[in-house]
This record gives C-alpha cells, sequence and structure tokens, in this order.
C-alpha cells in the first residue's frame, strides 16, 4: 500500500484540524477523500494510543468537566425503529479541562448514559496524581460517577445553571437566569469551582472539528470516524496548539512535554 509523504499528511491533518471538512481538503490537497478518511482513521487510532500514553500522573488542581452534543448518521427525530442507537443518532463528546494549563487530560465518546459517565470519570481519575478540585454542570450522572471513581479523595461542586424556556428565536440560545453552586464532596472552594473554562472548550472544538459544526452536512456517518476525529482534534489541541493565554501550548504548560509541537512533529509521531 502505498503511502502519503509526511508533508502531504501534515496538509491534511492541519486542513482537518483547522475545521475543514473532508471535502474541502480533498480539494485543497488533491488527495482522494476515501484516502484521507482512512488516514484519518489509523492517526485517530494512534492518537488515542499516544494520549493515553502520555496524559498521566498530572499534576492538575482545577478540572471542569462537560459533554459536547453530536450526531451521527441522522438526528434522533429521523430514527426509525429499525436503526441501531448504537450507531447512529445522538452521541456525546465528554471533555475534561485543566483550568489552569489548558490541558485536556482525558476525553470519551459515547452516550449521555451513566455507563459513559463512570467510564469518562473513571479515566480521568487514573491520570491524577493529586487531590482536585473538580467542577461539573448539574448532570446527575457525574455524582454516581465521581463518587465510585474517586471516593473521597476529591473537593467536587456542580454548577446549575438556570435559562427561560423559550428563545427569542428559532437558533437563538435561551436567555440566561441564575446561576448556583452545590459542594457534593469533599470541601471544594466554591469561589474557584467553575465550568467557563470548559463550556469555552466547547466552541473551541465547535470551530475545530468540522463534524461538530452545526447547521452543515458535515456530520459522522459512523461512530469510528467521530472518534478518530476527537482523538485527532485533543491530540493536536493540547500539543500543537498555541494558546494565548498561556502563551504555549497546553502540554508544555502542564509538563507533559518540554516543547511545543509543530503539525510535522504530530505526524511525526502518529502518521500513516
Amino acid at each position: 500500500m502505498n503511502k502519503l509523504k509526511p508533508e502531504t499528511q501534515a496538509a491534511v491533518l492541519n486542513g482537518l484540524c483547522e475545521g475543514a471538512s473532508i471535502r474541502s481538503v480533498e480539494r485543497l490537497t488533491g488527495v482522494h477523500r476515501d484516502t484521507i478518511t482512512r488516514l484519518l482513521l489509523r492517526v485517530g487510532d494512534a492518537c488515542d494510543t499516544l494520549l493515553d500514553e502520555r496524559l498521566r500522573n498530572l499534576t492538575c488542581k482545577r478540572v471542569e468537566i462537560d459533554e459536547l452534543w453530536g450526531y451521527v448518521g441522522k438526528k434522533d427525530a429521523h430514527m426509525l425503529r429499525s436503526d441501531d442507537p448504537l450507531a447512529m443518532g445522538s452521541f456525546w463528546i465528554w471533555l475534561s479541562l485543566d483550568s489552569d494549563s489548558k490541558l485536556i487530560p482525558n476525553y470519551a465518546v459515547g452516550k449521555r448514559d451513566v455507563a459513559t459517565a463512570k467510564a469518562f470519570v473513571a479515566d480521568l481519575a487514573s491520570r491524577l496524581s493529586n487531590r482536585v478540585l473538580l467542577s461539573s454542570d448539574g448532570l446527575t450522572h457525574y455524582i454516581t460517577a465521581v463518587e465510585e471513581a474517586f471516593g473521597s479523595d476529591v473537593d467536587y461542586a456542580q454548577i446549575v445553571k438556570a435559562f427561560e424556556g423559550e428563545t427569542s428565536g428559532r437558533y437563538s440560545p435561551p436567555k440566561f437566569v441564575d446561576l448556583t453552586k452545590h459542594a457534593i464532596k469533599g470541601k471544594p472552594d466554591l469561589a474557584r469551582a467553575s465550568t467557563s473554562f470548559i463550556e469555552r472548550q466547547n466552541l473551541t472544538a465547535r470551530m475545530h472539528v468540522r463534524r461538530l459544526t452545526r447547521l452543515t452536512n458535515g456530520f459522522s456517518r459512523k461512530v469510528e470516524n467521530l472518534k478518530a476525529a476527537i482523538a485527532l482534534y485533543v491530540t493536536w489541541y493540547n500539543f500543537v496548539k498555541y494558546h494565548r493565554t498561556i502563551k504555549t501550548t497546553p502540554a508544555v504548560a502542564a509538563g507533559v512535554v518540554d516543547r511545543p509541537w509543530t503539525i510535522y512533529d504530530l505526524v511525526d509521531q502518529v502518521g500513516w
């Protein structure tokens, strides 16, 4: 099997990480869309392995967690009784974020259910080397998941936001009404408990992962494609993307690597 040259792989992956669709990358690079998809799947698997190996013994002090909606194949409103809910319909991207370094310690792709919440939070706990201030929204699944994963070794707070029931327009977000913070486990510093950074990260993910962009036809047709795209994004975001606030990449700020990577470094680590 012929392999793409490193510089071609870099161009393809850079386009995907900058929010271009597969067909857009095909037009920009001249690489056939089927080849781009195969590259994405192979690189996605390699990125998942790299993240699992590199993001260990992290010394994060404040971690925020949240879920980001997407879908595979079709939206729930168009699902048929014959459709497999494990292969299409709504899927959620579960992300954690270190408030200080902006590192994404872990992620998960699955349904918005207790099983996925438990797996996601248990994976996060296994990557941390110290007690943290953990913040989430009011999703009840997190309470059980945090209890099982951390036990008493965590300071956990939930931030619950209230919105008006109706929106001003079809695609307008509901108006924010109120915010309350609840201490769930340990002794969380409620003044520092927040989900603001992870909510901003959700926007960044939508900007850089085409299949998460709303109101387009760039959605994933297969679950494995969505998982590969998220693995690539998290790796690129952690190791390559320069963050203005911390003036480096999140992986450098968190002490995971000693210098920012380029897209060519990424290809060298996970390329096909």
